[in-house]
């Protein structure tokens, strides 16, 4: 008959990794296992800002997958000087219209596209935050370039919706690379609208103001470049308080621009603006 030791334990099994000491019980889902090692945060923040660029080149790669598609199927935009005379003609608007006023371009860039100067067509920074906007169901309409009205203005007046703004952009682009910036400026004045039926600065300068662009004074250019966006509901005609309103936000953006100090805008806002109803034909000599 065998018998059995009272005093028989098991050998050790040999230690291995995950086991504190590699014995019996370790090997067996004993309870006493050994912390597993943590990562270095170092190589946690290294790995975190390895996707964080991989996620970023591929950002950037669709993007400009995106650009080269749009720059192909959206038309060349060599006819808007046409498309542009057209309209002013469909309106009963001169065209080429008379010399943008500095007041007026200061004013209109200061409050509709301050980056004009130095953006090529279109605004990134813009860019990025309407894109925020879309992601988090907030989408901002205010990062059209003039570039981007203009090509609205001309290539697609009642298209709306994201395709719509995505082609915008590319010719947004394609209006910067073929005309200047003064060119630009001419065609936006001549073809946009400033409301009360007046389209263009030359009817608008006369039918608000009786006097031509060139006579503009700068808190006339002001209200004039702030009722754009809006032209039904802010002209001086129907709504003289929105109106004004507009004017003295442009008037902030002339100072926040460094077109004019804080004294000099309001002084301007001060300086009557002599609104009357008139027709394009009763404006004097340039």
């Amino acid at each position: 008959m065998r018998t059995h030791n009272a005093s028989w334990e098991p050998e050790p099994a040999i230690a291995g990794p995950g086991y504190r000491d590699g014995g019996f019980w370790d090997h067996f889902g004993g309870t006493d296992w050994a912390a597993p090692r943590r990562r270095p945060r170092w190589r946690r923040a290294v790995r975190l800002v390895r996707m964080v660029l991989a996620l970023a080149l591929m950002a950037v790669a669709l993007a400009a997958l995106m650009s080269a598609a749009l720059w192909l199927i959206t038309p060349s935009v060599g006819n808007a000087p046409s498309l542009a005379r057209a309209l002013a003609s469909s309106h009963h608007a001169r065209y080429p219209g008379p010399s943008v006023p500095r007041q007026f371009a200061a004013s209109l860039v200061a409050t509709e596209d301050h980056r004009f100067y130095s953006e090529p067509g279109i605004d990134p920074i813009a860019v990025v935050r309407v894109s925020v906007g879309y992601l988090t169901g907030k989408p901002d309409q205010g990062g059209a370039t003039l570039y981007q009205q203009l090509a609205r203005v001309l290539y697609r007046p009642t298209w709306p919706g994201v395709t719509a703004e995505a082609e915008q952009v590319a010719l947004g682009v394609k209006l910067e690379t073929s005309f200047t910036k003064p060119e630009i400026l001419q065609m936006y004045a001549d073809v946009v609208y400033f409301g009360h039926g007046f389209f263009g600065l030359d009817q608008a300068s006369c039918g608000y103001f009786g006097v031509q662009p060139s006579k503009l004074t700068w808190p006339q250019a002001a209200m004039l470049a702030g009722i754009v966006p809006a032209p039904s509901t802010d002209n001086p005609i129907t709504n003289f308080a929105s109106a004004r309103g507009r004017e003295a936000h442009v008037l902030g953006r002339l100072v926040a621009t460094g077109i004019l100090t804080r004294a000099q805008a309001a002084q301007a806002y001060r300086q009557p603006l002599h609104v009357q109803v008139g027709r394009h034909a009763s404006c004097g000599g340039p």
